[in-house]
C-alpha cells in the first residue's frame, strides 16, 4: 500500500531545490538525503528505547521464570514490544525518519512487512486480552478458577478474546494506514446473505454427522435434557457463545493472519512456519492428537510446490491457507479430549473456511458456519465437544461401538466420518457460491 502524499498542501509546503548535476549529465545525489528534524531524531529515540525496553523486560522475565517457574511476569516482555514497535512504526507510517535503512527493515514495497504485523498484532492482543479480562474477573463475571464447560463461562472467556482481536486489528489497521479493522477479510458484497448461509451449512453439515452416526448405530439418543422456557433460554446463551467463539477464531486466522499472510508469503516461508509448527506441536501436546497436524502440513506440501513451481499468479493465497489451517489445527491440540481425526478435521475445516473467503470475498460465511456447528454440536444434539459435556444442552446422545467410528468420548469430531462430511461442505461450498462471483474488487482483497 503506497504511502499517502504529505497532508500539507502543495501551497504550503518549502521549495525544494533542484539536484545538482555532474559534469556527465546525472546526478549527484541519487537518495533523498538524511535530515536531522525533531521527528527523526524521536524516531530513532524510540527505536533505541523499545530494543532497550525490550531487553530489560526480556532479561527480567526470564530471570523471574527461571527463578520462580512462574509465567505471570513474561506479559512484560510483550509490552515493551508492542509499546515501543508499536509507536515507532506509527512514527515512520508518518514518514517521520528519513533514514531509509529502517524503513526498507520494516517497510517492502511500501507496506508493513508481514512479520513485523504479526510480530506487533499478538502483543497488542495480548495487553487488550488482558485488560478486558481483568474488568471481567472484577465484575464477578466469570471466575478464573472455574473450568466448566458452561454458557456464561465460554461467552465471557471467548469475549475477552475477542476484545484482544479487535483492539489488536484496530491498532493493525491504523498503523497500515488501512480504512478500519474490516479490511481483513471483512468486506465484500452479500456479507448478511453469506453470513446466514454459513448459519444453515453449519447446522445441516453437523446434522449430517449425527445422522450418519445414528444410522450407523455408532450413536443413540437418550432423554430430552430440556424443556420449556429452557430450551430458549440455553439456546440463545449458547447460541451468543458460539458466535463469540466463531468471530474470535476466525477472526485471528481467517480474517488478519489469512490477510496478513496472503499479501508477502512465498512457498519458503509458508514451509519453514510450517516446519516451526510442526516441531512445536511435538513438544506442546504429545500424543493428543498431534497426528492430525503433521497430516494437514504433510497434505499441502505438495499442492503449494506445484503452486510454486509453477509460479501460479496468486498462489500466496493457498499458500498462507496451508499456513493457517496447520495453525488451526495446532491450537486444537491444547484441548485435552482430542484426537488425531478430531485435529486433522479442525485443519481440514480450517482450509474450508479459507476457501470460502476466495469464493463469497469475505469471512462472513466462516463465522456462521463456524457458530453454528459448535452451536448445533454442544446446545442443539449434546453431544460431547472435544471430550466437554456441556452444561444446559437440549438433546442427548451416546457414543456406540468402536472410537474411530463413533468418535467416543471425543465426540463426533473424532469420528473418521467427519473427514467425509467436511468434503461434502466443500463440495457444496464451491458449487453454491463458487459460480457467484464475489466482484473483482472484493476477490481482490480476500487473495491479496
Amino acid at each position: 500500500m503506497p504511502f499517502p502524499d504529505d497532508p500539507i498542501g502543495a501551497e504550503n509546503q518549502m521549495p525544494q531545490p533542484e539536484p545538482v548535476q555532474s559534469e556527465a549529465g546525472g546526478s549527484v545525489l541519487d537518495e533523498e538525503p538524511v535530515h536531522f528534524n525533531l521527528r527523526s531524531v524521536l524516531g530513532y529515540i524510540l527505536f533505541v528505547a523499545s530494543l532497550l525496553g525490550a531487553m530489560i523486560s526480556l532479561a527480567a522475565g526470564l530471570r523471574a521464570l527461571i527463578s520462580t517457574k512462574h509465567f505471570a511476569l513474561v506479559p512484560s516482555i510483550f509490552l515493551a514490544l508492542s509499546i515501543g514497535l508499536a509507536l515507532l512504526i506509527f512514527l515512520w507510517a508518518k514518514r517521520a525518519t528519513k533514514w531509509h535503512w529502517l524503513r526498507w527493515t520494516f517497510f517492502g514495497e511500501d507496506q508493513l512487512r508481514a512479520g513485523w504485523s504479526v510480530a506487533i498484532f499478538a502483543p497488542v492482543m495480548a495487553i487488550f486480552a488482558s485488560l478486558a479480562g481483568f474488568a471481567v474477573v472484577e465484575a464477578h463475571l466469570l471466575d478464573p478458577k472455574d473450568h466448566s464447560f458452561t454458557a456464561s463461562s465460554t461467552f465471557y472467556g471467548e469475549f475477552t478474546v475477542l476484545a484482544g482481536i479487535i483492539g489488536a486489528a484496530a491498532s493493525i489497521a491504523f498503523i497500515e494506514r488501512r480504512r478500519n479493522l474490516l479490511a481483513f477479510n471483512l468486506t465484500g458484497p452479500r456479507r448478511v446473505s453469506h453470513f446466514f448461509s454459513g448459519l444453515v451449512a453449519g447446522f445441516l453439515a453437523l446434522s449430517a454427522l449425527v445422522g450418519s452416526l445414528s444410522w450407523g448405530h455408532w450413536l443413540s439418543f437418550g432423554p430430552v435434557a430440556l424443556s420449556g422456557a429452557a430450551i430458549f433460554k440455553y439456546g440463545m446463551i449458547w447460541g451468543a457463545a458460539f458466535l463469540v467463539v466463531g468471530c474470535c477464531e476466525e477472526g485471528i486466522f481467517r480474517c488478519y493472519l489469512q490477510f496478513t499472510l496472503t499479501r508477502s508469503i512465498n512457498f519458503w516461508w509458508a514451509l519453514v512456519l510450517v516446519g516451526i509448527t510442526c516441531l512445536g506441536v511435538s513438544h506442546r501436546a504429545r500424543g493428543n492428537g498431534i497426528w492430525g497436524v503433521y497430516d494437514m502440513a504433510l497434505l499441502g506440501l505438495l499442492p503449494c510446490l506445484v503452486l510454486h513451481i509453477r509460479k501460479t499468479p496468486r498462489s500466496g493465497f493457498w499458500q498462507a491457507s496451508w499456513v493457517t489451517s496447520t495453525l488451526f489445527g495446532f491450537i486444537h491440540t491444547g484441548n485435552p479430549g482430542e484426537s488425531w481425526i478430531g485435529i486433522f478435521a479442525a485443519a481440514l475445516i480450517g482450509f474450508v473456511f479459507c476457501v470460502s473467503i476466495y469464493v463469497t470475498g469475505s469471512a462472513w460465511w466462516a463465522i456462521g458456519c463456524h457458530a453454528s456447528w459448535d452451536w448445533a454440536e454442544t446446545f442443539f444434539y449434546g453431544t460431547a465437544d472435544s471430550g466437554n459435556m456441556a452444561t444446559g444442552h437440549y438433546l442427548s446422545v451416546s457414543p456406540l461401538g468402536k472410537e474411530f467410528w463413533s468418535g467416543g468420548a471425543v465426540g463426533p469430531e473424532g469420528s473418521i466420518l467427519v473427514i467425509g462430511v467436511i468434503l461434502l461442505l466443500l463440495a457444496a461450498l464451491v458449487a453454491i457460491h463458487g459460480r457467484k462471483q464475489p466482484g473483482e474488487a472484493a476477490l481482490e482483497r480476500a487473495i491479496g
